[in-house]
């Protein structure tokens, strides 16, 4: 199936002036989504922007705390349930204690991951019910969703080329083989279909610059920057 590439989209609703925003930067392993996450920021501020960097899951000492659980090698034996709660959990936290003060003092918020990547990489990666995913996210995110989602979609040669030169030790979800890839990247593109409005796809076998590009054109375009 086709997707429609770099389509300008709005969240089709109003904001108080007085409200931050929530950015969120989703994709697989090797999309680049950290990457521009951090150049998405630095331009808002560029713009005089009150702007906020967060990645799940981390971002609070109790969440970092969370992702070094998520990501230890030598934790082979975790089921895929307690996967799905540590996730919801550490996203609780942040969304209390950082995310939403943060918007209610106006700031954009940029998120790399959210809860998206519980649906892609849990609901279709994994194959857990993704009912109970969606009452369980309710819960954790107290119903706050984000303003605007860009999905950077990248092929898996691309994303399996782009991680084989990545520098460093890979964590415990490196390790997945490349069907958890494909599903996980299916999830993402049938949320893609479910929210057209919020998601926007971007093309991400394309160079850094060009990515860029294309996320601040949608930035002065659907968010009037």
């Amino acid at each position: 199936m086709m997707y429609n590439d770099d389509k300008q989209r709005g969240n089709g609703g109003q904001r108080s002036p007085s409200r931050g925003l929530l950015i969120t930067f989703e994709g697989i392993d090797g999309s680049g989504k950290s990457t521009q996450a951090h150049l998405a920021a630095d331009w808002l501020r560029l713009q005089g922007r009150s702007v906020l960097s967060l990645r799940e899951p981390g971002g609070t000492a109790i969440g970092e705390s969370i992702r070094s659980i998520l990501l230890a090698k030598a934790n082979t034996a975790m089921c895929m349930e307690t996967e799905l709660l540590l996730f919801a959990a550490a996203r609780a936290q942040i969304i209390r204690e950082v995310i939403v003060p943060a918007l209610a003092a106006g700031t954009y918020v940029i998120c790399d991951r959210f809860y998206d990547s519980t649906t892609a990489y849990q609901g279709y990666g994994r194959g857990i019910d993704r009912e109970m995913i969606r009452q369980l996210q309710t819960i954790a995110t107290g119903g706050l969703r984000p303003d605007q989602t860009y999905l950077l979609d990248v092929s898996i040669p691309v994303a399996l080329q782009r991680l084989a030169g990545r520098p460093g030790k890979a964590d415990r979800l490196d390790g997945e083989d490349t069907g958890f890839m494909i599903r996980t990247q299916a999830g993402y593109r049938a949320i893609l279909l479910e929210e057209p409005d919020r998601v926007i796809r971007i093309d991400a076998d394309r160079s850094v610059s060009e990515i860029q590009n294309s996320i601040i054109s949608h930035l002065k375009g659907d968010l009037a920057l």
